[in-house]
């Protein structure tokens, strides 16, 4: 069951919680983007940011763990972007908001592994949805020249990831943040 949560309604989020008392995944896929260097972009903008991709994924989380854990075996992915380990101008923001989304599960994944829940993210890079028609196609150019696979991932190849995090062969695994970028992370 597929849920869509208003993350500025606590009560939206309570009644989720409640509604998926079986759950045994919780995907954070909220998504805010303030466009600007860090000098120069609107404050609002990037508190908005942190506001939807850090607290509203925190605000979530913690109306799921209660229920994640009665039902042991549970996973939550929570999706980032590559932009999370490799900022790039123009979107420091929405870079270190979703950094701390890592930070923020690294702690989590240590915390509630005892009671049956591992913790992962994924940074995918550039996959289309709805957020490309914030930008200009000189930035979805910019962004498709630092992929060296040639080619923006899929949303199928993204939820193809999170399913694999979300099985018994995964169980292992918790606190890592698996990169699918194409090669655009390379180290």
């Amino acid at each position: 069951m597929a849920l869509r949560i208003d993350l500025g309604d606590p009560a939206s989020i309570a009644a989720a919680a409640k509604t998926a008392k079986d759950a045994t995944l919780l995907v954070n896929n909220a998504g805010a983007l303030e466009f600007g260097s860090q000098v120069s972009a609107a404050l609002a903008g990037i508190r908005r940011d942190f506001e939807t991709n850090y607290f509203g994924t925190l605000q979530v989380t913690r109306a799921f763990v209660p229920v994640l854990e009665a039902n042991r075996n549970s996973a939550i992915v929570n999706v980032l972007a590559v932009v999370s380990l490799v900022s790039i101008p123009g979107l420091g923001g929405y870079s270190a908001s979703k950094a701390a989304v890592i930070a923020m599960s690294k702690s989590l994944a240590k915390e509630l592994v005892q009671s049956g829940v591992i913790v992962n993210t994924v940074t995918p890079a550039a996959v289309r949805t709805p957020i490309f028609e914030q930008l200009t196609q000189a930035h979805i150019d910019f962004m498709l020249a630092k992929i060296p696979a040639g080619r923006f991932g899929t949303v199928c190849e993204v939820a193809s990831l999170i399913a694999w995090l979300a099985s018994r062969e995964c169980s292992f695994s918790t606190g890592a943040a698996f990169d699918i970028s194409g090669g655009r992370s390379t180290y």
